[in-house]
Formats: structure tokens, C-alpha cells, sequence
């Protein structure tokens, strides 16, 4: 029975973490492992395979690109994803989820979870004796930030010379991307709204990695200096009943022409995209744009992943 369900870095090198749940459950050098297999598999030059290979994928939120890239990248690798929706599974409803792990751990080699509450995540690690890997919960997204963290190597260079701004919300891609640029050594600013941040305990885990985020008071301050500008939606899934409450809190943290207009930094978001909300059209659809990169990279990124957990 599987029990890696912290956040703890994996500090032998040889051996990957049992469960990906959180970014920081792999080390310095197995994030840089994973993007390099990432990377070599991308260009065509690893033809690892994983045949007969399963996983599992659960569903309690909707997705496009979770699935898709998680799909593709399976069938890619020579193996096989299982599609296990809302309405053919119900986490933790029709059935204890620790029933649901032991019982697919028994025909799958690893399950992908996409849900609500992080928590869901933990039981299905702690009970199923097979990988369990995190495609998004509330409290974090670490596949998306091997994607993002994949993309600005190949983009901008050197992550250990990268100056990254997030702004806007500190939700779960926020935190996630924060832990993640502490891991791999990338200075990170971050400018939220009060009451929006990333949370006392994700500064506390950068700060254990060794690169603790700055705060800006401004997003204008973020920016300044970066080579990479982040946002995400200001109301994420699930949150839609706060629509009217939230997006006034918002006011000024767009990422617009008027924002980069004296940085030559990219863009970045993990879509989907409101535009004309967090993000303008003319910056989204700019030359300075890698959404398109970063999607892509889902699946080169989760391939690297599933090649260093499974193989």
C-alpha cells in the first residue's frame, strides 16, 4: 500500500516517489530527470516504451487538456488510458474511494486523478499499491508545471537565470508553478490581491527549497524585470458562485499591452483562458505568447513522468 501522500522531497536520486501528488514530491534532480527524458522523448531521441501499460484516468472535473495529453501520451508510449468520468465513477460517493483504489490498482498500472479536494488524491495514494499521479486539485496542479517549467527551458533558457512574474490569483497552478521554480532554482515575484495569495505554507516550502518568491506590492513591479510573465483565471472551476465577488478584487492585475508594454517577456497561462478578463486577446494571440507551447508540453512533460514511474 502506497504511503508517499506528503510533500516531502525524495531526497534519494535513484529511486522516483512512489505517488506524484505535489511537484516537490520529487527532488532537484529527479525534476531535472523528468524534464530531460521530457525533452528527449519530444525530440524523437528516447524510444522508451511502456507496452501493456494502463492507466487509469479518474474524473471528477472536466477536462480537455488533462485528458487529451494524459491520452495521447499513453498511446504514444505504447500502452493504454481508461477514461473513468463523473457520471461511470463517483469519487468517495457510490463507493468508499479507498475501495475504488484497491479495486483499480488490481487493473491498472497507474491512476491519474482529476478532482475537488486534494484529499480525494491522498486516499487514492495511501490505498492503492500502484502510482497515483495528480492531474489537478484544488490545492494543486504539478503536472502543469513540469509542462510550464519544460517550456521556459526550451523557450528562454537556463532555468537557474530566469527571472518569472506570476499575476493575479494564487490558486492551485499559482502555488504549484511557485514550488516548482524554488525546485529548479528559477527567481520568481509574485503580485496578487490581498486576500488572494499563495498561502503562508507554499513560501514556507520555497523557502525549504532554497528560493523563497518575492512579493511585489504592484503588478507593474512584478514584471519589471521578467523574462517570463504567468496568469491563470481569476475564477477557477467550481468557484463560478464567487464570480461577482472576486472579479472586482481584480481590478488592475489584467496582464495587457499597457502591463508588458516595456518588458520583452513571454507569456504564459494554463487555459482555458477568460479573455478580456485576466488576459487580453491582443496579448494572448501575441508573437509573445507560449500557451500554445505549454499545452503541447503536457503531454511531452507527463510522458517523461510516466516513462521514470513506470519503466
Amino acid at each position: 500500500m502506497s504511503t508517499n501522500t506528503t510533500s516531502t522531497p525524495t531526497d534519494d536520486g535513484d529511486s522516483f516517489p512512489s505517488d506524484f501528488l505535489d511537484i516537490d514530491d520529487l527532488s532537484a534532480d529527479q525534476l531535472a530527470t523528468v524534464l530531460a527524458r521530457a525533452s528527449d522523448l519530444k525530440a524523437g531521441k528516447d524510444l522508451t516504451q511502456l507496452p501493456r501499460t494502463t492507466l487509469a484516468m479518474l474524473f471528477e472535473k472536466p477536462s480537455t487538456r488533462t485528458r487529451a495529453s494524459f491520452e495521447t501520451g499513453m498511446t504514444q508510449l505504447g500502452g493504454h488510458a481508461m477514461f473513468l468520468g463523473p457520471d461511470a465513477i463517483q469519487l468517495g460517493h457510490g463507493e468508499p474511494l479507498r475501495d475504488t483504489a484497491r479495486a483499480l490498482a488490481g487493473y491498472a498500472d497507474a491512476i491519474m486523478v482529476r478532482t475537488f479536494a486534494h484529499e480525494n488524491a491522498q486516499i487514492l495514494a495511501e490505498y492503492a499499491d500502484v502510482p497515483v499521479i495528480n492531474g489537478l486539485t484544488d490545492d494543486a496542479h504539478p503536472c502543469q508545471t513540469l509542462a510550464d517549467l519544460l517550456t521556459i527551458h526550451e523557450e528562454v533558457g537556463d532555468l537557474s537565470e530566469v527571472q518569472a512574474a506570476w499575476v493575479g490569483d494564487g490558486n492551485n497552478v499559482g502555488r504549484s508553478f511557485a514550488v516548482g521554480a524554488a525546485l529548479a532554482g528559477l527567481d520568481l515575484t509574485v503580485a496578487t490581491p490581498d486576500g488572494y495569495g499563495l498561502g503562508d505554507d507554499v513560501y514556507d516550502r520555497c523557502a525549504e527549497l532554497g528560493t523563497e518568491p518575492t512579493v511585489a506590492d504592484t503588478p507593474e513591479e512584478a514584471v519589471a524585470d521578467a523574462d517570463v510573465v504567468y496568469t491563470d483565471v481569476w475564477v477557477s472551476m467550481g468557484e463560478e458562485d464567487r464570480r461577482e465577488v472576486k472579479l472586482p478584487d481584480f481590478d488592475g492585475y489584467q496582464v495587457n499591452e499597457e502591463l508588458l508594454a516595456d518588458t520583452d517577456a513571454a507569456f504564459m497561462h494554463c487555459l482555458p483562458a477568460h479573455r478580456g478578463e485576466e488576459v487580453t486577446e491582443a496579448v494572448l494571440e501575441s508573437d509573445r505568447s507560449l500557451v500554445w507551447e505549454q499545452a503541447e508540453n503536457r503531454m511531452h512533460a507527463q510522458k517523461g513522468l510516466l516513462v521514470e514511474m513506470l519503466e
